[in-house]
């Protein structure tokens, strides 16, 4: 009875000293005001579809109840994260009509990469709004605020206040689509090559950001998406390449050599950033682990998506995705969602549900997957 007590103590003491550490105040609300994300599909709220207006079907069916611009069944990580944090959804930086800026701005697109693209979007289907451009971005959006604070211009109801900036967290959730665009044309050994100079591109980022006044980067690392139903269809493999989960093996130790690299990179980074915080998240760890024991988490299925076709095992197929119809054998054929995504990790294949969004965000703010330790739900509260 006494060795728990001493041990609930040394718990309370350690989160304690950690607050401590990072100097937040316990008895603020929140000491961030604003979320500013950079990403691609996995984070994009709805900026992809401002600038190539074309999504429906039944993206969004479970929380919006319509497509909301984003590539999922609901909501997304940074829009509980957002919530957590006391906030409203974060409007696209591109959508025109109907944004609020007050509390950030989200400049991730679908299919956005962390290098320039070298071809157009509809030649590859990659976004031509890589990291480069949305940090660029972000630059003209800060000179937008101070330029429309100090002229007193009109607009300024929707947009944060100068201080703002130094105030925020800044999130990362990209490459993705550097590791993946080029699996299956290339192998993942060749891919492997060019994961470094990612990476360096991720901590430049960082380090430009922090220039103009941000102090606090949340950087989600790899998925491991050789579970994905879009790599186990479209990467050449051999019933020897699958553990015993049904996921690719060569797939995934690549993508650990990236968030190994990736992990090694922001510690250095950290050093490097006087007052900074860099936190490196490893989401990879929960949707791993919602991959191989869905039922641990309240869930029926792992690697098979909700929205698509072909059945078992992956209910995938590369010629027609979530929502499409095609001619398929001389009958018309639509790519349906399942009835209860809720049971689902994956949503279409390659994006993550809802529910398993979730339960990522969760682990997020617990402080769990955080290195070093950054606990949100002792640091806001909604």
């Amino acid at each position: 009875m006494a060795s728990d007590i001493n041990r609930r103590r040394s718990f309370s003491l350690l989160v304690l000293i950690i607050v401590m550490l990072y100097g937040h105040k316990g008895d603020s609300k929140c000491d961030f005001e604003a979320i500013f994300n950079f990403g691609d599909s996995n984070s994009d709220t709805g900026g992809f579809w401002a600038a190539f207006p074309a999504q429906s079907g039944p993206w969004g069916m479970t929380y919006f109840k319509k497509p909301a611009g984003r590539a999922s069944d609901g909501r997304l990580i940074i829009d509980f994260l957002a919530k957590s944090l006391g906030m409203p959804f974060l409007s696209p930086y591109l959508q025109s009509i109907g944004s609020d800026f007050r509390h950030g701005a989200n400049f991730a697109t679908l299919a956005s990469t962390v290098l320039l693209p070298n071809t157009s979007l509809f030649v590859s289907g990659i976004s031509p709004f890589s990291l480069a451009i949305q940090l660029n971005q972000m630059k003209q959006f800060k000179v937008n605020v101070d330029e429309s604070h100090s002229l007193d211009r009109p607009g300024l109801k929707i947009l944060p206040s100068k201080i703002v900036f130094g105030k925020s967290l800044y999130t990362f959730y990209i490459g993705q689509n550097d590791f993946t665009s080029n699996l299956a044309s290339i192998g993942v050994e060749r891919v492997k090559l060019y994961l470094p100079q990612v990476i360096g591109q991720i901590a430049g980022t960082i380090k430009e950001i922090y220039g103009i006044g941000g102090r606090t980067f949340l950087v989600l690392n790899l998925a491991p998406v050789g579970c994905y139903p879009a790599i186990l269809t479209g990467y050449t493999h051999t019933d020897a390449d699958l553990d015993k989960y049904g996921c690719l093996i060569p797939v995934n130790k690549a993508v650990k050599y990236y968030n190994t690299l990736l992990n090694k990179t922001l510690s250095q980074t950290r050093t490097e950033l006087k007052n900074a915080t860099v936190i490196y998240l490893d989401t990879h760890k929960i949707l791993l682990d919602l991959f191989q024991h869905p039922k641990s988490y309240g869930m029926k299925h792992g690697i098979k998506a909700c929205c698509g076709y072909g059945g078992r095992p992956y209910n995938f197929n590369q010629k027609l995705f979530c929502g499409n119809t095609k001619v398929i054998g001389n009958f018309s054929t639509t790519a349906k969602a399942c009835h209860d995504p809720h049971n689902y990790v994956s949503w279409d294949g390659i994006h993550a549900t809802e529910a398993a969004n979730h339960h990522i965000s969760m682990a997020i703010l617990d402080g769990s997957i955080s290195y070093p330790p950054f606990i949100l739900n002792n640091l806001c509260s909604p």
